[in-house]
């Protein structure tokens, strides 16, 4: 079930030989690719065949009525509402502290400040099916609500009845989101990015999903459409773990993550053998009454491994070469490890603090960096809902004093009309 690799007396980098399989392939990316031009080039029309299609459901209207979320929030279960609501708060808590003041300097008689804006519009992305993510709604719509951007609107995926589960409705509702749509995979990717009759296009688009999912999020990124948060594709986790950890629950925090299906990576990392053996004899026996069995051992055939290593200093190493979207040290003085991570999305540190915790109630962000992308990117924040506009000003006596710098520099890179810009201005009027 875990395939294993013994790194034992490796030096060096260890990327070559932690390697991911590639991801998708150009199947995937032509797929993608003709989904997005069709919805581009038809809009609601090529929303609702791709719809019909792959949701296997017809659908009238692409937005959901606010009286059906209403009635959708009305129905959930008080415990259910009181778990959004908690979440909401734990996130919103975290993402205040995130808040950015505006910055103020001068020299050389230069004022300059910094505009912190936020977007006009942020377009969040829930994936549903067998699993719907309402976490992943409070996860997007809060944080762009948190950076001030004025309208939030949603897109997830219908049942074959052509309904947005009601755990997905309560969400937004509980997160104040403005509009709902009944769209979900690249086709609500790309109806967020260019927009259609129903659809606003949208400045931002964040939220986890799918390889298509994330496939259509870096092309329309790449055409220059929309801000994305960054690929958060299929879930990831690697468990740092030693003698002292339970098998079983370095077996459910695998299985935890690998349970969202395939695609994702499941990994443990650890220096004794017996430790691998103990947690591999407890995920069989998890996985024999998972719930979702199939989803699971999709995962951990293509992206289940053990990785046997010298000691905690290569455990890290090994784990900083996959770059995890979740990291969780399940050993003794696992916090003195958390000063040698390098790359992943989130680090949970200790037996009693499991990624699931960060899924859902930490108030940490969900949408995290995956792939392998956690080398150079970061956790969904309220920054990404923002941007940073430079303010300068100056007098004309600064303006004489640093219009020789100016002149020089433009002159020795051949722009004369740069140079003539200032020279005009300490000249006067003519």
């Amino acid at each position: 079930m875990l395939s294993r690799l013994d790194l034992r007396g490796t030096a060096g980098d260890l990327r070559p030989a932690l390697a991911r399989p590639p991801a998708g392939g150009d199947e995937a990316v032509a797929a993608v690719g003709a989904i997005l031009a069709d919805v581009r080039a038809r809009g609601d029309a090529a929303v609702r065949e791709l719809t019909e299609r792959f949701d296997g459901c017809r659908l009238d209207e692409l937005e959901v009525p606010p009286a059906e979320i209403a009635e959708a929030a009305a129905r959930i279960t008080p415990d259910v509402a009181v778990a959004l609501e908690f979440a909401r708060d734990q996130i919103v808590a975290w993402h205040e502290t995130q808040r950015e003041r505006e910055g103020w300097h001068s020299r050389s008689g230069i004022e300059v400040h910094e505009l912190v804006l936020p977007v006009d519009r942020a377009g969040c992305y829930a994936p549903g099916g067998r699993a719907p993510l309402a976490s992943s709604v409070l996860m997007t719509a809060l944080p762009a609500r948190v950076a001030g951007v004025p309208e939030v609107v949603l897109c997830a995926p219908p049942g074959p009845d052509g309904r947005v589960p009601d755990v997905i409705l309560a969400a937004a509702h509980v997160a104040a989101v403005d509009t709902v749509f009944r769209i979900g995979g690249a086709q609500a990717i790309a109806a967020l990015a260019f927009g259609t009759a129903s659809v606003p296009a949208v400045d931002v688009v964040a939220g986890p999903g799918n390889a298509f999912v994330a496939e259509a999020k870096r092309q329309v990124a790449g055409m220059g459409a929309v801000r994305i948060d960054g690929f958060a594709g299929p879930s990831e986790v690697v468990v740092v773990a030693d003698g002292t950890a339970d098998p079983a629950l370095v077996a459910v925090d695998l299985l935890a993550q690998a349970e969202h299906g395939p695609g994702g990576m499941a990994t443990l990392v650890a220096w004794d053998p017996e430790v691998i053996d103990r947690a591999e004899q407890a995920l069989d026996a998890l996985l024999a009454v998972a719930d979702r069995r199939d989803e699971a051992a999709a995962t951990l055939d293509s992206g289940g491994r053990a990785v046997l290593v010298d000691g905690p200093e290569q455990a890290l190493a090994a784990a900083n070469a996959i770059a995890p979207e979740h990291l969780q040290l399940m050993c003794a003085d696992a916090a003195a490890l958390v000063a040698l991570v390098r790359h992943a999305g989130a680090v949970f540190v200790g037996a009693d603090a499991p990624a699931v915790i960060g899924d859902y109630v930490a108030g940490v962000n969900h949408v995290l960096p995956t792939a392998g992308t956690a080398r150079f990117a970061s956790a969904l924040r309220v920054a990404d809902f923002q941007k940073h506009v430079h303010v300068v000003t100056l007098d004309h006596a600064a303006l004489v004093e640093v219009a020789p710098f100016v002149r020089v520099l433009a002159e020795v890179e051949g722009l004369s009309a740069h140079a003539d810009a200032v020279r005009m201005r300490e000249e006067g009027p003519q």
